[in-house]
């Protein structure tokens, strides 16, 4: 009797090992835990696997696997603009010098401490805006300027440091495209020297795969050591029909993976430009639907959502399709509560 116990009790064992290891080989399967099943994941799943799998219709070569995201209301919240909070000392310091600028916008809003007027401002301004505050500038000493903002600055919301809201179930993206021999690269109308300072750290992408809005910069070697120093001038404003102008520049393909978000239209030339390729890419768009946890906003003349329709793009519902948004560890709860 106790021989057909210790039997019975080792095939309920047995039972329950191999009712467990199936969810957990599956959970450890997953590239995307953060991201709730759903068409969306499994779109990208599918997408992936057709990408790299030899003799399958979708299949693209290693050398073609390129993968470009944009980076404000992608990667990390753009409310407010990460940039435009940069800005916000040297911006001061010129309204001290010129007391008249402070009945001017967007002088009047930062010194009432309202950063949505950066944040709505159209790209081209914003980066002339950026030159004429840094010009003269060597890049060394911006580089330091941009770490000095990363270490102090705080998220109005929720209080930790702006590369420390990362979206969690982007990251995870980004890191299985690598897995799987794609090159990961920003394409941001956010400027270039900005966020190549911090790029590697926090999405691990290089700062040579990083792509934005451009000043003119100029050689000076009238001083010791010899620098490059930043002009007042724009180069390349690297936003809505610029981003495909910047990634052909400066990765020369086609993407054939492409995220953006809803908020100004700034990201549907670039999905466009992906998706239309000669064997269609994947055209993912964010949306922020999640008041909660995050933000909710839309465009005005719904210009994203409507491209996304009409040219079959994934569209991520912050809401429905992720667990988590942001680390755990660093924001409670992992989900932007505050």
């Amino acid at each position: 009797m106790v021989r057909e116990a210790l039997n019975e009790g080792g095939r309920l064992l047995a039972a329950l090992a191999r009712f467990i290891e199936g969810p957990l080989q599956a959970l450890a399967a997953d590239p995307l835990p953060s991201w709730n099943e759903g068409a969306v994941k499994q779109a990208i799943i599918g997408f992936v696997t057709r990408s790299t799998t030899e003799g399958d219709a979708g299949f693209i070569p290693p050398e073609a696997r390129i993968a470009t995201f944009d980076n404000d209301g992608t990667l990390w919240p753009e409310q407010p603009l990460v940039q435009g909070a940069f800005m916000l000392k040297p911006l001061r310091a010129r309204v001290k010098e010129a007391p008249s600028l402070a009945k001017r916008q967007p002088f009047k809003a930062i010194l009432e401490g309202d950063l949505t007027e950066l944040s709505l401002m159209d790209k081209a301004r914003l980066t002339k805006l950026l030159g004429e505050t840094h010009a003269g500038m060597s890049e060394e000493a911006f580089t330091r300027d941009v770490r000095t903002f990363f270490q102090h600055a705080r998220h109005p919301r929720w209080g930790v440091a702006y590369n420390q809201l990362a979206y969690v179930p982007m990251l995870e993206l980004l890191r299985y495209l690598r897995a799987n021999g794609f090159q990961t690269w920003l394409a941001s109308a956010g400027g270039i020297d900005f966020m190549r300072v911090i790029s590697e750290d926090t999405y691990g992408i290089p700062p040579q795969q990083v792509i934005g809005s451009q000043l003119k910069k100029s050689f000076d070697d009238a001083h010791a050591p010899p620098a490059l120093r930043r002009e007042a001038r724009v180069s390349h404003v690297n936003d809505k029909a610029g981003k495909p102008v910047g990634i052909d520049e400066h990765i020369g393909r086609r993407p054939a993976f492409a995220a953006g978000n809803v908020r100004s239209g700034g990201d549907i030339q670039m999905l466009q430009y992906t998706r239309k390729r000669p064997r269609p890419g994947f055209a993912l768009l964010i949306h922020h639907d999640d008041a909660v946890r995050e933000f909710a906003y839309e465009e005005h003349d719904g210009a994203s959502l409507k491209a996304a329709r009409q040219g079959g793009w994934a569209v991520v519902s912050m809401q429905r399709d992720w667990r988590r948004i942001f680390d755990g560890t660093r924001v409670p709860d992992g989900n932007g509560g505050g």
